[in-house]
């Protein structure tokens, strides 16, 4: 591929213990088209959900990234990429699962016209959820329950959102793996991690709301711009009328952006993402400052939910 800036800096599955489950290939998809065709005339494709958005920026572990949503539950994957997937970008997918449409995903903020039409056009109170190639959405107990039983669960609690945390995964040695993406030898930060309240406009904080950070983007936050820096998403929501998701990843409804209720603690959720491990290997303005990505407080990533868990990165609620 070119090379160009990165957006990222300037402008229930079943997994091995060293990464997600091969992908195998498998034909093209059955249904390729534009994005605005799709809008025009989904059929059934948004009839149901859970839904799962994966925006493709590259062609780094797209089929993983594709694979490892399929096995979470979702009942349909629109892949968005630039141009038509091929054969290896490709999992098994026997129920035709994954939809492929053409779109400019690596416009900057691409993220925010993408989602908010395809609000508009599924049924209101349909689960849906977004993210990018190389990003592995994980919640409690997710080698064993399904994304749409978990969802279930937290519509029962009167919850329309979930919050999501960013765990920025990175392989250690750029000597080795110069785009910093191995997933046999993933790593992440075992600490550092922190939370701000949300200032309102009256000089308060907002209820039940933080701004959370950590990771990469803490380490090396001056290879990005401050509203780059939080690593909280709202990936996780359930569509209704004239909902808009704005370009901080948080939604234009402020209940949607809380971490719980008033009463007790509900469901969160990760997601393991190379994304910007990538963007500050290959961006021409940090490329050559940084040398590497380990540290002492750096652990080998087993791809499990249970160590997400044990080290707070997510929260189970009243779910068991």
């Amino acid at each position: 591929m070119n090379e160009r800036s990165d957006p990222m800096i300037g402008a229930s599955p079943v997994l091995r213990e060293t990464g997600p489950a091969p992908a195998a290939p498998a034909a093209a998809p059955r249904r390729v088209q534009s994005l605005a065709s799709f809008l025009a005339l989904p059929g059934d494709a948004l009839a149901r959900g859970p839904i799962a958005v994966i925006l493709i920026e590259d062609s780094v572990e797209v089929a993983s990234t594709l694979a490892h949503h399929i096995r979470a539950g979702f009942r349909k994957i629109l892949a968005l990429s630039p141009e038509p997937l091929t054969a290896a970008d490709l999992p098994d997918d026997p129920k035709d699962r994954i939809v492929n449409l053409i779109h400019d995903t690596r416009r900057g903020g691409a993220h925010v016209g993408v989602v908010n039409a395809l609000i508009d056009a599924a049924p209101p109170d349909t689960w849906m959820y977004y993210g990018y190639n190389a990003e592995y959405l994980f919640y409690p107990f997710s080698e064993t329950r399904g994304v749409g039983e978990m969802l279930a669960f937290h519509t029962e609690e009167r919850r329309r959102a979930m919050l999501t945390y960013v765990i920025d995964l990175y392989t250690p040695d750029l000597s080795r793996y110069p785009d910093a993406v191995s997933l046999d030898e993933a790593a992440f930060d075992g600490t550092g991690y922190y939370a701000l309240g949300r200032p309102d406009r009256q000089g308060g904080v907002k209820e039940r709301q933080l701004d959370f950070y950590g990771g990469l983007r803490w380490r090396f936050e001056e290879h990005l711009p401050p509203d780059r820096r939080r690593i909280d998403r709202i990936a996780l929501f359930r569509t209704q009328p004239k909902l808009r998701l704005l370009p901080d990843h948080r939604f234009d409804v402020e209940e949607y952006n809380t971490y719980a209720c008033p009463w007790h603690h509900n469901l969160t959720a990760a997601i393991a993402s190379f994304r910007v491990a990538k963007a500050l290997a290959r961006n021409p303005a940090s490329r050559d400052q940084v040398r590497g990505f380990g540290w002492n407080n750096s652990m080998p990533f087993r791809w499990t939910s249970q160590q997400l868990l044990d080290l707070g990165l997510m929260e189970p609620g009243q779910w068991f």
